[in-house]
């Protein structure tokens, strides 16, 4: 006959050390917890029936049965950008698994282009938040106010584009200049031995994301491919219409074009602006795998798709919020987000 004080099927309870010692729980939360008002006796009965069951605390009932909650803020960008669309999205779905732990996110929408926008939204942060993940730009002001959430001891997550001169408590996103670097080198073997120039088009250079992607596209293409020219990078505000009219200026100003890079969104406007001129030998690589990028690889429109998880992201994001909240280690690893490329023959 199997000894159920000695065998608990699963992980053994506080329940089962209670009755396996004859005490209540409270007697034995008191004994593991290490709180005064328990004799020797019952001290050593219970710490006998933790030891032959194999008890082990878990942090999170403690924190459960204490009743502590937090609630996070995350910041993302207003506008209809794909990907920042599903990364909401995801976020949202965070939100579901986080509530089993009693942990809350709000999400509040705000034009992260706009500095003094952004700022606001950081300076104006209620003090009940735990914490706070915000796409940021790398800009005084924000950096300011990131700074001024340290000091009142509400950590802040950068999330998608960092500002590592800032106190932030933890970047989560994509290494950009190596995303820009494997872009220049896609782009160089897929127009080996072709000449001309290459445009570069970019939501705004004031989101670090973007500036470091350019600089390690700009690096890489031009010194390992000479027959190639990188142009400075314009900006579209990762706006359709706007990132259309810039890609036609492109067009228009350099009949040598034979590559585009899109460092952000406004994927659309590209499409729009390439169908109208005719120009189907144009190479073009972009960032994020959205239902638009999808559809624009798999008519080959699009060579290739550089693309980060948003799902990953959020968990990340809020993992790191609720660690900081329990005084518990980030795991470096589990909270890197890897460089994904597709290319229509791999797409998930």
């Amino acid at each position: 006959m199997v000894d159920v004080e000695t065998s608990p099927v699963g992980r053994a309870t506080l329940e089962d050390v209670a009755r396996a010692a004859g005490v209540s729980v409270a007697t034995v939360d008191r004994v593991v917890n290490r709180r005064e008002g328990v004799r020797e006796k019952t001290i050593a009965r219970v710490e006998a029936a933790v030891a032959r069951l194999g008890y082990r605390a878990d942090p999170a009932a403690a924190r459960l049965a204490r009743n502590q909650s937090f609630r996070f803020v995350f910041i993302l960008p207003s506008g209809a950008n794909s990907f920042m669309t599903l990364l909401s999205e995801q976020v949202a779905r965070t939100a579901e698994w986080l509530a089993g732990q009693r942990a809350f996110i709000d999400i509040r929408h705000v034009d992260v282009f706009d500095p003094d926008a952004l700022a606001q939204a950081l300076e104006t942060v209620s003090p009940a938040y735990h914490g706070v993940a915000t796409i940021a730009l790398d800009h005084p002001r924000i950096r300011a106010a990131i700074d001024d959430l340290a000091d009142r001891g509400i950590p802040v997550v950068t999330l998608v584009s960092d500002v590592p001169s800032s106190r932030r408590l933890h970047y989560v996103g994509i290494d950009n200049p190596a995303a820009g670097r494997t872009a220049a080198t896609l782009m160089g073997r897929f127009l080996r031995g072709r000449k001309g120039a290459v445009g570069v088009i970019a939501g705004s250079l004031a989101l670090r994301d973007h500036a470091e992607r350019q600089f390690g596209f700009h690096q890489v293409l031009s010194s390992e491919f000479p027959d190639l020219i990188a142009l400075p990078a314009v900006e579209g505000r990762d706006d359709s219409e706007r990132t259309q009219a810039a890609t036609e200026a492109l067009l228009a100003r350099r009949p040598d074009l034979v590559g585009i890079y899109n460092v952000g969104a406004g994927n659309r406007g590209i499409a729009a602006a390439l169908k109208e001129s005719g120009r189907s030998d144009i190479v073009w690589i972009a960032h994020e795998l959205t239902v638009h990028s999808r559809r624009l690889l798999l008519h080959g429109v699009i060579e290739a798709i550089i693309s980060q998880d948003p799902g990953h992201e959020a968990r990340s994001a809020a993992r790191v919020l609720l660690a900081r909240c329990w005084g518990d280690p980030i795991l470096p690893d589990q909270e890197r987000i890897r460089i994904d490329i597709f290319l229509r023959d791999n797409l998930p």
